[in-house]
């Protein structure tokens, strides 16, 4: 969504407010034609591409030359000359990887609600189910490298705005396996009118294949879509069945039924057996050439007649393919809690300005520095070696152990530029504050304070402030989201009828980050000793602190059975002490 104001009758720029409008003072951003420019990426300029995207993948370029030190190289290439003169240290990447580590904290781990109570004595079936289903997972979550996953696709969501993982059932290793992708390969078809927070009923993954001359292949446009429609009967595209014949008398395919009184197909699914669907995904993945594109035909309406499809490896052909479920296996993370977008906005929006300016000032203290340590020296009366070929004084060299000989009233000046380089460093570090203050990242979580310096743990504790809210705001938006994978990795697996996995309503589960600040263990494990101690704190509760505070505990319901055991055992030795050595009543 944006608004767009202006007059372009009366010259007047127009005014644009969106979700990348954080970006207009970049003039790469708003070129002659008001489309980016084609330096931050040819595809920007290509016709297939819809124009609400246009500005979101050009923001994600330029984003992308900050994380990688190009934001100057970008801006020559778009006209600025001077631009390849400056100088990035990795201020942006910094801020980037710093926010990354918060938000993933020390761990992550999968949760079913219940698991917990599976070792009690009275323990229900819930329980144990449960708790089967959370080892499973995290069984899953081992074989797929889920924390590694994880770091690809929410780098690129603190730094772009957006991230994607894409779920697909594999029959040789019989089990779901998950991918991640570019948020700029990303194109979900939204209804005007719809709730940015809604899943979409139809989604494209499309990029660019590169020319090949060597293999005698054009440069081709490779879209593959995922769709949500009903269900489609046996028969239909068979030859010499017409659709009104297939509307008539639909052929339910195998698994699938009819209802007389809705007058549709129907499919129960694993996940919802007192619910009948009649709704299926269905998947295409097909290739153009890009010659073959006329102009005006967008990625949502490209002529099928052109497209090559695709095979699986079986030789089915990615036509329509009915994956057998109700839902698309694609989840886009969000880096911010969605308010009237469907994208997310970048940790760098609030202080891309500032990094501009703190290069430009690293750039002038560069300069500085080197007229510093190579001063420019004015010599009055000296007499300088003359050239015996051609006659000319030769140049001065000035090195350590060089002596002048000056005439009377000779003298030597130093240019000294010490003082501005001392003030420019102390503005690199203002620009630097402001921009971690804006970005909600103290000092302190940036390692650019001395702990010693700090003068109490309150001080800290409060220091730290901003970074919690930063941490929990996008921890929210990302709940759900991780809350739906774990679903979808469910019903997958009962899709493709993998060993273990119960053919009924999948249990609800979530993804539990880790602590994002430093913990005084020593502190927390005194606490809980005086709290267990003094009976104030019950010693599940204990437990699950140490847990917390980054203690080796796996299960905190068996370290309390152990402790108790434990406990027991000291008891008995105890008594049997005492009563061996109390004497025998006389």
């Amino acid at each position: 969504m944006g608004l767009a104001m202006g007059s372009s009758a009366v010259g007047l720029r127009t005014f644009l407010t969106d979700a990348w409008s954080w970006l207009n003072y970049k003039p790469v951003m708003s070129g002659s034609d008001g489309r980016p420019h084609r330096a931050l990426a040819l595809t920007v300029q290509a016709t297939w591409l819809p124009d609400e995207a246009v500005r979101r993948l050009a923001a994600y370029k330029l984003l992308a030359a900050y994380d990688n030190n190009q934001a100057g190289e970008l801006a020559s290439l778009a006209g600025n000359d001077a631009a390849g003169e400056r100088r990035e240290f990795g201020d942006a990447s910094a801020f980037v990887d710093t926010t990354l580590a918060h938000l993933l904290g020390k761990s992550q781990q999968i949760i079913v609600p219940g698991a917990e109570h599976a070792k009690d004595e009275d323990a229900t079936s819930e329980a144990i189910a449960a708790a089967a289903v959370q080892q499973r997972l995290r069984e899953w979550a081992e074989a797929e490298l889920l924390p590694l996953r994880m770091q690809a696709a929410e780098r690129k969501a603190v730094l772009l705005g957006d991230g994607l993982y894409l779920l697909a059932w594999d029959p040789d290793k019989q089990r779901v396996r998950l991918k991640t992708y570019d948020p700029g390969f990303y194109f979900p078809v939204l209804e005007d009118d719809a709730d940015p927070g809604d899943y979409p009923r139809r989604v494209h993954l499309a990029w660019e294949i590169p020319e090949d001359p060597k293999r005698g292949l054009k440069q081709r446009l490779r879209r593959i879509t995922y769709e949500l429609g009903p269900i489609r009967s046996a028969d239909e595209g068979a030859v010499g069945i017409s659709s009104s014949e297939v509307r008539a008398a639909p052929v339910p395919q195998a698994g699938d039924s009819y209802d007389d009184a809705l007058g549709r197909l129907q499919r129960t699914y694993p996940w919802a057996p007192d619910r009948p669907s009649a709704t299926t995904c269905y998947l295409t993945d097909a290739e153009w050439v890009i010659s073959d594109l006329r102009h005006g035909q967008e990625l949502d309406d490209l002529p099928l007649d052109k497209a090559r499809f695709r095979t699986r490896a079986d030789g089915v052909v990615l036509d329509r393919l009915d994956l057998r479920l109700d839902f698309i296996p694609l989840v886009h993370v969000s880096n911010t809690i969605a308010d009237g977008e469907h994208f997310g906005q970048s940790t760098l929006a609030k202080v891309m300005q500032a990094l501009d300016e703190l290069a430009e000032t690293d750039t002038d203290s560069a300069r500085a520095s080197s007229t510093t340590g190579a001063p420019i020296i004015c010599l009055a009366g000296a007499r300088p070696e003359v050239d015996r070929v051609s006659g000319r004084p030769k140049p001065l060299t000035i090195e350590p152990g060089t002596v002048f000989a000056l005439g009377d009233g000779g003298r030597m000046d130093v240019l000294d530029t010490s003082h501005q380089l001392a003030e420019l460093r102390a503005r690199v570090e203002e620009i630097r504050d402001r921009a971690a203050v804006n970005a909600r990242l103290p000092a302190v979580s940036l390692g650019t304070v001395d702990p010693s310096d700090v003068p109490s743990g309150y001080a800290l504790q409060l220091s730290l402030g901003p970074l919690d809210s930063l941490v929990d705001a996008m921890r929210l938006a990302r709940a759900h989201k991780y809350a739906l994978l774990l679903k979808m990795v469910q019903r997958i697996h009962q899709a493709g009828r993998a060993d273990g996995w119960p053919q009924s309503a999948v249990l609800p589960a979530r993804l539990v980050f880790g602590p994002h600040t430093p913990t005084d263990r020593s502190a927390i494990l005194e606490e809980v000793v005086k709290g267990v101690t003094a009976e104030v704190l019950a010693l599940e509760t204990g437990i699950r602190m140490l847990q917390d505070a980054g203690y080796p505990i796996d299960d905190a319901r068996e370290e309390v059975v152990r402790i108790t055991e434990r406990r027991r055992s000291g008891e008995t030795a105890s008594a049997k002490k005492l009563v061996s050595s109390t004497p025998p009543a006389p």
